[in-house]
């Protein structure tokens, strides 16, 4: 089975929602165990531009917020419901999104 991990940052206070989010729609299933994850805090910084209509912050002003890192593993078959979950949960305009291919380990 092709698996997955997927990487998002999300403002702090917005953390729990989006991981029972991605958990919901089938992320961080390990064995017998569901809603797995990994958090780290940090700082996210980004800078709106014209167009933008920036959650936090306003549009030409740099901003910086205490953000987590959320990682939990996915299986192929539940990617685009998991990203899907993560764009209706995640309060940024444009959410960061990583996913990476795992390798099957024997």
């Amino acid at each position: 089975m092709k698996r997955y991990k997927i990487v998002v940052f999300v403002p702090e206070a917005d953390g729990e929602a989006l991981r029972r989010a991605m958990g919901d729609a089938g992320a961080g299933r390990i064995g017998n165990y569901v809603h797995c994850s990994f958090t780290v805090k940090g700082i996210g910084r980004f800078e709106p531009q014209a167009g933008a209509r920036p959650a936090i912050g306003e549009v030409g002003v740099l901003e910086a917020v205490a953000e987590e890192r959320i990682e939990m593993v996915c299986a192929e078959e539940r990617l685009a419901d998991v990203l899907a979950a993560i764009r209706r949960a995640h309060p940024y305009e444009e959410p960061a999104i990583d996913v990476y291919a795992l390798e099957a380990i024997l």
